[in-house]
């Protein structure tokens, strides 16, 4: 999200980009404005929600954004599979970790750990962008021949378990989980693919 974006945009982005790497702390909101460049007058006209309103946002669009890049990995795929797609999912991750470790994290995760259990409208914002995520993988994975019974089941664990293995690898400062995760559990979720639909 560039310079063409309004001050909104900016902000929104802004937001889930200090998230990702310091939690919702790290998105004051003086600190917003100065990465996105925005008046400073412009908080009060946006976001009459104060904070919250913008850490919402900000959970909202990133949601969003993972959702549409499960499309992407898709079509980055030479045959797309089960196992591909996580594998595409964790590398940003991997590749992120290598390039710029204190940055990378998921700013829906930092906001249900940093404001989950007294901020009802974030949990419910976390929640949502959750879903939206688990139902773009869920899509996809569907489409590979996964029956649809599955499908949401290995989603939500194929997002668990790259939100752990984040975590666990962020501690580390190293991919070693993220690497494990799709060693390990590429076979399962390529079993799940109904027999005769390659």
């Amino acid at each position: 999200m560039g310079s063409e974006r309004g001050p909104r945009e900016r902000m929104v982005f802004s937001a889930a980009q200090l998230m990702r790497a310091g939690g919702v702390a790290a998105a004051g909101m003086r600190d917003v404005v100065a990465r996105a460049q925005a008046p400073r007058g412009s908080l009060q006209h946006y976001f009459p929600g104060g904070k919250e309103q913008l850490v919402n946002e900000a959970v909202e669009w990133s949601g969003d954004y993972a959702a549409r890049r499960v499309a992407r990995f898709v079509t980055g795929l030479a045959k797309p599979s089960p196992s591909g797609l996580f594998a595409a999912m964790v590398r940003q991750w991997t590749d992120e970790l290598e390039s710029a470790p204190a940055a990378t994290g998921c700013p829906v995760a930092a906001a249900v750990v940093d404001r989950g259990g007294s901020a009802e409208s974030t949990r419910a914002a976390a929640a949502a962008a959750f879903d939206r995520w688990t139902r773009s993988v869920a899509g996809a994975l569907t489409d590979m021949g996964v029956p649809a019974g599955r499908a949401g089941p290995l989603a939500t664990l194929m997002i668990s378990t790259l939100e752990g293995a984040l975590l666990i690898a962020r501690a580390e400062r190293d991919p070693r989980a993220l690497t494990s995760a799709v060693a390990e559990l590429g076979p399962l979720l390529d079993a799940a693919v109904a027999e005769g639909t390659w």
